[in-house]
């Protein structure tokens, strides 16, 4: 290309930084998705700023990543507020991202993380006139069908957020599927990127050796489970099916479940989930760890029989694309990405419903047959072979320079303000 129209991309990742650690509070795929993706796409030579909500003392107004990619912290609010108070200080934050853009001069596109972030993105259009791209990560109305509903407000403001973006970005074609299932046609394009695995960190490994380095019995058979503890993520539905596989023969089966809690109801759900343990006498059974650094989590894998991946929804599931280039088998809910991820019988098993029965047996099925267990961690690898970072980059790059020659989406509803009123965020 002779001449790069896009120089300068503004990323809004307002509610979760992508320096912080996966695993715990509002932080999981997400992080790993806009840092992976924005550190990948800055190596193209496109200048990338990431903005996000500075939520602790003594965080530097910016960070530089790596050349052409730093974080700026913006001022909006009291430093500890919960996700669900974040639309309430969302003008505060809208005002100190165009305060930059005063300063540092505007960007040639902006993209938006989030519905939180999507409020910002479809201010910043507006006030700059430059295309809006938006990735939702999770909906509305897609939480609501795996039981988990969210505030009729959250919904409208993602509608009004769908019909002023140029462009929203899906991870696979079943996530493009559902979103036309449930909010129909777009006015602007959808665009299919899907994510990344950095296959320097998850790749196959000696599974003794992993073992060893997290400090757990080599012969036993180990479930891994790397999550949130929260229902959306299904750490209860884990916990039980490890009772039904004990039932089916597999006494020293052991599960290890990888995160911390997460938002304002994290440590009632911490406390269900060592409830629940107590409860189906597995306190020597399961293991909690802390959330850890996310290249260290390639020991987990590696040292996993099977991992479990149980989500009630899910945009895409990077736990069981790094689990895959680990060549480890997967058994996941069959739900949005993980349909697209897990091959049912080649690369694990995909399971309808959330009935922990159903995925003792898929386990049970997998540790009983080695040459099965082996083929399946053959097919994993080869199947998460074609994830990278840097493919996506390339794509992205492509859909920002597509949408700076093409006309935007005129937006029928602009917005008023940022913030919540009466209920509803507009």
């Amino acid at each position: 290309m002779s001449e790069r129209r896009v120089r300068r991309v503004a990323v809004i990742s307002l509610h979760t930084s992508p320096l912080l650690q996966p695993g715990s509070g509002d932080s999981g795929g997400m992080n790993v998705y806009v840092r992976e993706l924005v550190s990948s796409l800055s190596q193209t030579g496109v200048e990338c700023v990431t903005f996000t909500r500075s939520d602790r003392e003594g965080l530097a107004p910016e960070v530089q990543v790596e050349p052409n990619h730093r974080v700026v912290h913006i001022e909006a609010g009291p430093h500890h507020l919960p996700k669900e108070a974040l639309a309430e200080v969302s003008a505060e934050f809208c005002h100190g991202v165009m305060e930059w853009f005063r300063a540092n001069g505007a960007p040639d596109v902006i993209h938006g993380n989030y519905w939180l972030s999507g409020v910002i993105g479809h201010h910043l259009k507006h006030e700059l006139g430059v295309p809006f791209v938006s990735t939702f990560h999770t909906l509305a109305r897609v939480k609501a069908e795996g039981g988990d509903p969210e505030p009729e407000w959250r919904d409208r403001a993602e509608e009004e957020i769908i019909q002023c973006s140029d462009a929203i970005c899906v991870s696979c074609a079943e996530e493009e599927e559902q979103f036309r299932r449930l909010y129909g046609d777009p006015r602007g394009r959808i665009e299919i990127i899907a994510p990344g695995v950095e296959h320097a960190f998850f790749a196959p490994g000696d599974q003794a050796g992993a073992r060893r380095a997290i400090g757990l019995d080599l012969t036993i058979p180990l479930i891994v489970f790397v999550g949130r503890i929260q229902p959306l993520k299904g750490p209860d539905v884990a916990i039980r099916a490890l009772a039904d596989l004990r039932q089916r023969g597999h006494l020293d089966a052991t599960l290890v479940i990888v995160g911390g809690a997460s938002g304002q109801g994290g440590g009632f759900e911490t406390q269900r989930a060592h409830d629940l343990v107590d409860e189906l006498d597995l306190h020597d059974s399961v293991v909690f760890v802390p959330p850890q650094p996310h290249h260290v989590l390639s020991s987990y894998y590696r040292a996993a029989d099977v991992v479990v991946v149980p989500s009630r929804s899910e945009s895409f599931g990077l736990v069981a694309l790094e689990a895959a280039a680990c060549g480890t088998p997967v058994v996941a809910s069959a739900v949005g990405g993980l349909l697209s991820l897990v091959d049912d019988g080649s690369t694990g098993r995909l399971i309808q419903g959330r009935n922990p029965s159903d995925y003792g047996g898929a386990m049970a099925e997998i540790l009983d047959d080695s040459e099965l267990r082996t083929a399946m961690s053959v097919a994993a690898r080869h199947r998460a072979s074609s994830y990278t970072w840097h493919a996506a980059a390339a794509q992205l790059r492509g859909l920002y320079e597509d949408l700076a020659v093409t006309s935007r989406v005129s937006c029928e509803s602009p917005p008023v303000s940022g913030v919540v009123l009466e209920g509803r965020v507009i």
